[in-house]
């Protein structure tokens, strides 16, 4: 009984003081991809865009994150080449989501320490 216990003490602690997983340029894009028709069409952002936006913000939950994050968004938006400046600016606000992480092709991330 004794080394049952031990052992499930063992795995908690592990659990307990294993880091969170650090967010990946693969989560930012899955949760932004619902948002290029409005980045590069303008409009509105439809309710997927905007859940997604709003996952975005909770996955980027500290500095680190909201680094990483930036740098995967600076990284995509530079991939389209009829991003709307405007439309990328708007985002967040259009969402209702006060947004850690700006969408912009020349941001530079490291500035980001909120």
């Amino acid at each position: 009984m004794k080394a049952v216990a031990v052992a499930v003490i063992v795995v908690l602690v592990q659990f307990i003081a294993e880091p969170a997983q650090a967010i990946t340029c693969g989560q930012v894009d899955a949760a932004l991809a619902p948002c290029v028709p409005y980045l590069t069409q303008g409009g509105e952002p439809g309710a997927a865009c905007c859940s997604g936006v709003k996952n975005l913000k909770r996955m980027a939950a500290t500095t680190d994150d909201r680094r990483t994050a930036c740098n995967c968004v600076k990284a995509a938006a530079n991939r389209y080449t009829n991003l709307k400046d405007d439309a990328a600016q708007a985002l967040a606000s259009k969402c209702g989501v006060a947004m850690d992480v700006p969408v912009s092709k020349t941001i530079n991330c490291d500035t980001i320490s909120y």
